[in-house]
C-alpha cells in the first residue's frame, strides 16, 4: 500500500510540474522564428535566404546581416499570406508573389510555400520551414 501511494504521488508531481510550454500561434499570425527558403531546381535544393517572422512582421529574405527592415504581414483565415512589403528576389527584378499558402501552422512545425510569378512568365515554388 505505501509503494503504491509513493508511487502514485511521484507520478503525480511529473504531471504537474511546470515544464515550458510553447504557446501556438494566433489564428492570424505564424508561428514565430527563422525560416530557412529552398527551391528545388537542376537536380538540387538551392537556398534563397531566410525569413524572420515576429509577430504580424518579417524580414528578409536575407543571407547576411545587417538584417533588412521590417514588414508587416497577413494571414487569412484560408491560410494565404499578404506580404505588405518587398520580399527580396521574389519581388524585384520583374518578379512577383503570385501566392503564398501556409502549409502547416503549429509551435513545433510551421512551413509555407511561395509560388513566384518570373519576368519570363514561368512559375516557381519555394518552400520555406521553420527550423
Amino acid at each position: 500500500m505505501k509503494r503504491n501511494f509513493a508511487a502514485a504521488l511521484v507520478s503525480g508531481l511529473f504531471a504537474a510540474a511546470p515544464f515550458p510550454a510553447t504557446a501556438e500561434p494566433e489564428l492570424d499570425r505564424l508561428a514565430e522564428g527563422t525560416y530557412h527558403c529552398e527551391v528545388y531546381a537542376l537536380g538540387m535544393f538551392i537556398h534563397l535566404g531566410d525569413i524572420i517572422i515576429e509577430g504580424d512582421s518579417y524580414r528578409g529574405p536575407f543571407h547576411f546581416e545587417p538584417l533588412p527592415a521590417p514588414h508587416r504581414y497577413q494571414l487569412s483565415p484560408e491560410g494565404e499570406i499578404t506580404w505588405l512589403g518587398p520580399l527580396g528576389g521574389f519581388t524585384s527584378g520583374g518578379n512577383s508573389i503570385d501566392l503564398t499558402q501556409v502549409t502547416t501552422n503549429t509551435a513545433k512545425a510551421a512551413s509555407f510555400d511561395i509560388i513566384m510569378r518570373e519576368v519570363s512568365g514561368n512559375y516557381s515554388a519555394t518552400t520555406c520551414d521553420k527550423q
